[in-house]
């Protein structure tokens, strides 16, 4: 049986076992058995034992007691595992065949544990090797460098120095802009309601869009308050078809000229 061989940390190098259905290394058995390509339940434990034996004899004192340990627990999983792989199959409801498969589930994950440690501690040693064959410099300058230091040069005297550091340090006023010759311009109320009432005499009407078409914002706000004025005096009347639609301002009659008291508004300036 020819199967390709992974690459894995071995358990015990040069240890491979000879049976009727698998011949090769016992590491590639274990990987085989961990990812289910082989039934534990085929192979022949007691002849993998009886090779392992036969291995350490060979090898007598030159095989570590590390790897005949690694072998041991290997082999004492492999066991139980097989035992528990044993049981009847179907539904089982017998509390200690639940048990027997419970513990058949924990017995494979160990050996899946294992594996991983084993090639966990396998990277490990590799990068303690790779780390032996790196050496660091030290920090600090060479003995033969440690004295020779350039001249300083400096092209000022102490004095200048000094102002120039007192200049440095000095903390610098935070900068202001005054406003004081900035003014805004006022617009009269008024002054607004002539200008509209003059507009609707000679249209007849209008819209608002119309009467504040030539205004800036701020004299569209007083042009407004203009024409509330208006219509509170009875002389214009609104009009409006729709809900926020178009506002018409009718003119009702009289003379533009005639004064007629508006309230006392403050000048609107703009900001």
């Amino acid at each position: 049986m020819t199967r390709r061989r992974e690459e894995a940390p071995e358990t015990t190098p040069g240890f491979a076992v000879h049976l009727t259905n698998f011949e090769g290394p016992f590491d590639l058995l274990l990987q085989l058995i961990s990812k289910r390509e082989l039934d534990v339940t085929q192979v022949a434990l007691s002849q993998v034992t009886d090779e392992f034996i036969a291995h350490v004899r060979v090898l007598g004192d030159t095989l570590g007691l590390e790897q005949t340990s690694s072998f041991l627990v290997v082999a004492a999983t492999l066991l139980d595992l097989k035992a528990a792989r044993l049981l009847p199959g179907g539904e089982v409801t017998d509390p200690e065949d639940l048990a027997a498969l419970e513990a058949r589930d924990l017995l494979f994950a160990r050996l899946l544990q294992y594996r991983a440690f084993k090639q966990l501690a396998a990277w490990l040693a590799e990068r303690v090797r790779d780390a032996e064959q790196r050496h660091w410099r030290p920090g600090g300058l060479e003995e033969r460098f440690r004295d020779v230091l350039p001249e300083v040069e400096l092209p000022v005297g102490a004095d200048r120095l000094a102002r120039l550091a007192a200049r440095a340090l000095t903390p610098r006023p935070v900068p202001s802009v005054q406003l004081t010759h900035l003014h805004g311009s006022r617009v009269s109320v008024v002054e607004q309601v002539g200008i509209v009432a003059e507009r609707l005499n000679a249209a007849g009407q209008l819209s608002f869009r119309q009467l504040v078409a030539d205004c800036d914002r701020l004299t569209t706000v007083v042009r407004f308050l203009a024409v509330l004025e208006l219509f509170r005096a009875g002389r214009v009347s609104f009009e409006q078809a729709d809900p926020l639609g178009e506002l018409g301002i009718r003119w009702l009659g009289g003379d533009p000229n005639q004064p007629m008291t508006v309230d006392e508004y403050e000048s609107v300036e703009e900001p």
